[in-house]
C-alpha cells in the first residue's frame, strides 16, 4: 500500500480531496474504488498498470462512496444501476477535471474515477512522439479540403489527445470547425462542440445530419459506433467536408475491414477514406534510471528483420525513486497510413482481403506499428519487452503461424521490400 489515512480523525471530505489530488500528482489516469466483503481497495492506474493506493474500512466505506457520487451530481440513492459524472474543481492549487463512474456489483458499488490530463493536446501536434515521416504524412492527410481521417486503438490509447492536437492544429479563423462528441472531453475556444444526449433522441447520427446544414469546413465525430454514424460521416466526408473521427481498431488494415464489415459501400469508402492513424501506448523509460546492456540474439535478430540493421545495444529498465519499476510515463507507438490510387483502385474493384493486406503494407509507405516501436527501443524511449507486450508476442519456442509476432513481422518484411524494390526479400527468418 502507499497511503494510510485517519478515517477516525480526519473528515471524508478532506480524504477524498487528498486522494484526487496525490493521484494526479503522481500522474494517475484513473482511480480504482473496490469494494470488497471486508473492506474497500483504492487503487490507482499509472502508466497503464494498476497499483494498490490504500484500504478503506468498511464501516467508512460507504460515506466515502456517498460522497464522490455527491460532489459528481450523482443519484445518491440510487445503488442499484450505473451511473456517469464528472467533476470540476481546484483543490490544493491543482485544476481536476474528472469523469465518474459507478457500477452495482456483489459486494456494493464500484466507483471508476478518470482524471483527464490535457497537457498532450496543448502541447501541439509536434510533442505527440511521431517520427519524421508519420508526422510529415499527418501534415499531408490534415491538409486536404476534404475526406475522413481516422484515429484507431484500444481504449486509453490516446486517441482524444491525437484528434484535439489535430483540431487545434486546424483550428483558425478561416474555418468553421464543428464536433459531435459524447462527452465533451476538452473545451476548445473557437470550435462549436455539440454533446450527443440519446435520452432526448439528440445521437451521433441525428446530430450529424444537422451539422451538415451549419456550413462547416470540418467536423470532428468523437467515435463511430455505428453503421449509421460510419455511413453518414463518409458521405460528408465525399461532399466537401475534411472529418476527423476515431475507431476502436488496432492497425490500418482492421480499420478498413471493419469500416467495410459496417456496410459502408466500398466504393464510397475509396472516395472518402484519406488517411488512418493507428497507436498504442507503451510505458517510458526513467531517465533518471534506465541501463544500457548487450541485445540478446534473439533481440537481434528482431532487430535485423525488422529494421534491416544490427542493434548491439539497447536500454532497459531499472528503478529508482523517481519511476515505477523503471518507468515513468508513456511513449506512442504509431502506424500511419496515408491512402494511395493503388488502394482506392482495389476497394473500388472488391478485392479479397488478403490482397487489400498486400496493397496496404506492400504497396504504400506506412511504417508498422513493430517498426516504430522498435526505432522507440533503439532511441531508448522505451524497452524492448514493453514492445513485445504491445505486439502481444509469445515465447519464441510458442510461436505459431498464426502469432501476432508472425503477422507484424510479415507485414513488416513486405513494407521492407516495397521501399527496398525488393519483392523476393519476403523470406521468413523466424
Amino acid at each position: 500500500m502507499i497511503r494510510t489515512f485517519d478515517f477516525q480523525k480526519v473528515p471524508i471530505v478532506d480524504i477524498l480531496n487528498d486522494i484526487l489530488v496525490d493521484s494526479a500528482k503522481r500522474g494517475a489516469s484513473d482511480i480504482h474504488f473496490d469494494p470488497q466483503a471486508n473492506r474497500l481497495l483504492i487503487r490507482i492506474r499509472v502508466d497503464g498498470l494498476l497499483y494498490d493506493y490504500a484500504e478503506v474500512p468498511n464501516d467508512v466505506k460507504n460515506y466515502l462512496i456517498t460522497r464522490i457520487k455527491t460532489v459528481a451530481r450523482l443519484n445518491i440513492t440510487e445503488s442499484r444501476l450505473p451511473q456517469d459524472g464528472a467533476i470540476k474543481a481546484t483543490l490544493q492549487g491543482v485544476d481536476l477535471d474528472l469523469r465518474v463512474s459507478s457500477l452495482p456489483i456483489s459486494n456494493g458499488e464500484k466507483v471508476v474515477i478518470r482524471i483527464l490530463d490535457y497537457t498532450m493536446s496543448m502541447a501541439g501536434l509536434n510533442e505527440l512522439g511521431f517520427s519524421e515521416e508519420n508526422y510529415k504524412k499527418i501534415l499531408e492527410m490534415i491538409s486536404v479540403p476534404n475526406g475522413i481521417i481516422l484515429v484507431t486503438g484500444a481504449t486509453g490509447s490516446g486517441k482524444s489527445t491525437t484528434v484535439y492536437s489535430i483540431l487545434q492544429h486546424l483550428n483558425t479563423s478561416t474555418t468553421n470547425i464543428i464536433t459531435v462528441e459524447d462527452p465533451i472531453e476538452m473545451d476548445i475556444a473557437g470550435i462549436n462542440q455539440v454533446q450527443t444526449n440519446s435520452k432526448i433522441g439528440l445521437t451521433f447520427a441525428t446530430a450529424l445530419r444537422s451539422i451538415l446544414r451549419q456550413d462547416p469546413n470540418i467536423i470532428m465525430i468523437g467515435e463511430i459506433r455505428d453503421t449509421e454514424t460510419a455511413r453518414i460521416a463518409v458521405r460528408a466526408s465525399i461532399t466537401g467536408h475534411l472529418v476527423l473521427s476515431t475507431l476502436h481498431t488496432n492497425t490500418s488494415l482492421n480499420t478498413i475491414e471493419r469500416l467495410i464489415d459496417m456496410d459502408v459501400q466500398k466504393y464510397l469508402l475509396s472516395s472518402a477514406l484519406e488517411g488512418v492513424v493507428s497507436q498504442k501506448l507503451a510505458r517510458k523509460l526513467c531517465d533518471h534510471c534506465k541501463t544500457k546492456r548487450q541485445t540478446s540474439n534473439y533481440e537481434r535478430e528482431i532487430f535485423k528483420t525488422v529494421l534491416g540493421y544490427d542493434v548491439l545495444e539497447i536500454y532497459d529498465a531499472e528503478g529508482c525513486q523517481y519511476c515505477n519499476d523503471g518507468y515513468r510515463g508513456r511513449v506512442p507507438i504509431h502506424e500511419v497510413l496515408r491512402i494511395n490510387q493503388k488502394i482506392r483502385d482495389a476497394l473500388s474493384d472488391d478485392v479479397p482481403k488478403d490482397k487489400l493486406r498486400g496493397l496496404v503494407y506492400g504497396e504504400s509507405d506506412v511504417i508498422t506499428m513493430l517498426q516504430d516501436g522498435l526505432q522507440k527501443v533503439v532511441k531508448g524511449l522505451t524497452s524492448f519487452e514493453e514492445i513485445l507486450k504491445i505486439i502481444e508476442l509469445e515465447d519464441d519456442d510458442q510461436l505459431s503461424d498464426k502469432s501476432a509476432l508472425k503477422e507484424a513481422i510479415s507485414e513488416t518484411k513486405a513494407v521492407m521490400a516495397a521501399h527496398n524494390g525488393n519483392k523476393d526479400g519476403l523470406n521468413n527468418q523466424l
